[in-house]
């Protein structure tokens, strides 16, 4: 296959936008949607809110723990092969979800099993996806991450529909099959060769060369704090309303409300970050700060109004904050590394997502109510969005272009007493010795 100098920014680039569209929503979109089981697996197996919680976020850590291996098999066997094969691990494991009689089944079927196939689905095609644009990046990584917001949009109150008709059993048998899906998002794909690519490093040289690249190091602590209190909302929001006394559906339909401005926040945050003269980094750290005050102050909200309100805000911002996450990636790394780059990201991450929910149930089995767990949660947030001003170039008053554009920017500044410059352009984006 020849290589292309520069990523084509369209062509069959739209159709891995619409592959990661409905990827994203049969991943992500299942996982935020999992909190109308959340009660059922309380009540079926009689066990704390916090041992419960170790579901979904068992799930999340494998997810992005074994997203390294995604991204080394995509890179030795292709994104569309990994991809297929992810597709149906993610759709075995709930199917053996509707079969258990123990907490500890769950864990397996859908920690595990769901998530290991999770794991080869949403890295490769991101990493896909990044490699066909480069001038429309955000807005493309916009609007494939809107699948999320329009599922879960959908899914919350389908799923607690079929939980009212055919149990908690029956409904993740059909959730099985709609994951089943992925297997056609995956066959979707195509590879692309760019002149980027390091044709001499394996993933392996890839992976070694990013643990010494300090804002690669840096970014990743900062995601690994947003991915702490992200989730938290949607494991234990509806819980939350319920606890106010909100019955199970209207319950459901709030996690509805925040799709919807999830999904208007994923889009407009796209478009922003493709026009914005600033760096992107400093969208993502806005983002991030303003979801952490909002979850904060979601405890305050007692009444209906100020509950749904503070939801729309939260699914708005907290929506805005992913296209530019995973556009900022590139800029540090280049495409050249990107199946590494977003493997190793979603591997370190992986510690925010596994403590987050549990931590936030165990607050509430302690405290009996919520709201020391959307504080905190809110908190990670804006420490993440603090780590975020330390990255190089957050302050330029100038627009840095991207890594796989054929010129290079150069600015020298003081790191640390030495005169450094930050470089990028293609090649090797980050800081650099003169």
């Amino acid at each position: 296959m020849a290589r292309r100098v520069e990523p084509p920014d369209g062509g069959w680039g739209w159709i891995v936008v619409l592959s990661a569209f409905f990827q994203s929503a049969l991943v992500f979109g299942v996982l935020r949607s999992f909190g109308v089981f959340f009660l059922e697996f309380v009540a079926t197996f009689e066990e704390p809110a916090a041992r419960v919680s170790w579901i979904s976020s068992i799930g999340i850590a494998v997810q992005q723990f074994g997203s390294p291996v995604g991204s080394a098999l995509s890179t030795h066997f292709g994104p569309r092969r990994v991809v297929m094969t992810g597709g149906a691990l993610a759709a075995l494991g709930m199917m053996l979800a509707s079969f258990s009689t123990c907490l500890m089944h769950l864990y397996l079927s859908i920690g595990l099993i769901s998530g290991a196939g999770w794991a080869l689905t949403f890295t490769p095609t991101l990493a896909c996806l990044s490699r066909y644009f480069s001038k429309r990046r955000s807005l493309a990584t916009g609007l494939a991450l809107t699948g999320i917001g329009l599922s879960s949009f959908v899914f919350a109150p389908f799923f607690q529909w079929l939980i009212n008709y055919y149990a908690w059993r029956g409904a993740l048998l059909l959730v099985a099959a709609l994951s089943l899906h992925l297997v056609a998002c995956g066959a979707l794909l195509r590879p692309l060769k760019l002149s980027e690519d390091p044709a001499e490093e394996g993933p392996i040289a890839q992976l070694v060369s990013l643990l010494h690249h300090g804002p690669f190091l840096c970014y990743t602590a900062a995601l690994t704090l947003i991915n702490a209190g992200y989730f938290i909302p949607y494991v234990h929001l509806v819980a939350h309303a319920q606890d106010l006394g909100w019955e199970p559906l209207p319950a459901a339909f709030l996690l509805s409300l925040v799709a919807v401005a999830d999904l208007a926040g994923r889009v407009f945050s796209g478009w922003l970050g493709d026009i914005s003269p600033w760096p992107v980094v400093r969208l993502l750290a806005l983002w991030s700060f303003l979801t952490g005050m909002v979850l904060a102050l979601l405890p305050v909200a007692n009444q209906p109004l100020a509950l749904m309100a503070l939801g729309i805000i939260y699914g708005f911002t907290s929506g805005a904050l992913t296209p530019v996450a995973f556009s900022v990636l590139p800029e540090l790394v280049g495409v050249g590394r990107i199946y590494s780059g977003l493997g190793l990201l979603q591997l370190v991450e992986s510690i925010g997502g596994l403590l987050g929910a549990p931590l936030s149930g165990y607050l509430r089995d302690l405290t009996g109510n919520y709201t020391a767990s959307f504080v905190v949660a809110g908190a990670f947030l804006l420490c993440g969005s603090m780590v975020l001003l330390t990255l190089p170039g957050f302050f330029f008053c100038f627009f840095l272009p991207s890594a796989t554009e054929q010129y290079s920017v150069t600015k020298s500044m003081e790191v640390r007493g030495s005169p450094k410059r930050i470089e990028y352009g293609e090649g090797s984006p980050g800081l650099q010795d003169p």
